[in-house]
């Protein structure tokens, strides 16, 4: 199989480091235009620098901003009305004790996971289904059907963009637009290695190891028994933006190392 996505302009938010990096890649290495999304200048440039080294041919342009921010969004559509791909990657995690956690912290992590990928789909999706051919990928989690107990706010959030992903798959049946949610499980980003960054420094193990004996306490259902990588992750993410996808929709693609112990 050769994905090609010549011709097709894609935004992943969130994409300076860990899955959204690996999307961003991936989908150059397709062929496809991509918009890098961070929340800085620095890290948006530095992200492009790294992006353009992996694949010279990559046609890549950056978008510093907040997306939280509404007003930040609307800039956002105003600088790149049209686009094909739609990757909401954007998103935060902490564990977190369910009774410590206040309400303004429910509110983040609303805003960050859900609220942002809402907004550009409403943004953006119309203009697709115009066209007759587009791609929205929620990257959700694992987490989204097996709640973490030490970070349950993070995973009502990611059961909502699987709720948003169906809902707005239904709505545009028929478009040629496909909406799926893919759902790694635990995977080791940067984010999840500055998580584990201490018991990494005591026990003197790489942080692949530290990771699979995280994946073996704490997600002792994996099959894989270890961490995905970013570029696992990122495989999926691609396919469901391909055109070979196009029977692909309403979808919650896993990649989770069979930590959810269903068939489907």
């Amino acid at each position: 199989m050769k994905i090609d996505l010549s011709g097709k302009t894609a935004l992943v938010t969130g994409s300076t480091a860990g899955i959204g990096f690996a999307t961003a890649k991936g989908l150059a290495e397709a062929g496809a235009r991509v918009i890098v999304n961070g929340r800085s200048s620095a890290s948006v440039e530095q992200a492009l620098a790294k992006l353009k080294a992996a694949v010279p041919d990559a046609q890549a342009v950056g978008f510093a901003g907040d997306l939280v921010d509404a007003a930040v969004c609307d800039k956002l559509v105003g600088t790149h009305p049209d686009i094909d791909i739609l990757v909401n990657n954007l998103g935060i995690f902490q564990p977190q004790d369910f009774f410590d956690i206040p309400d303004s912290e429910w509110t983040r992590f609303f805003e960050v996971n859900v609220l942002t990928g809402v907004r550009l789909s409403r943004a953006y999706a119309k203009g697709m289904a115009a066209r007759k051919w587009g791609r929205i990928v929620f990257i959700a989690s694992e987490s989204g059907i097996n709640i973490p107990v030490e970070m349950i706010h993070y995973g009502v959030t990611k059961t909502a963009q699987l709720a948003v992903s169906r809902g707005l798959a239904k709505q545009l049946a028929g478009t040629g637009v496909t909406v799926n949610a893919v759902l790694p499980g635990p995977t080791l980003s940067e984010g999840v290695e500055a998580m584990l960054k201490d018991e990494i420094a005591k026990s003197g193990k790489s942080a692949e190891e530290v990771a699979a004996d995280f994946v073996k306490a704490h997600r002792s259902s994996s099959l894989i028994q270890r961490a995905a990588t970013v570029e696992e992750v990122a495989n999926m993410v691609v396919y469901a933006c391909s055109k070979q996808a196009s029977a692909t929709t309403g979808a919650a693609l896993r990649v989770d190392g069979g930590v959810v112990d269903t068939i489907i």
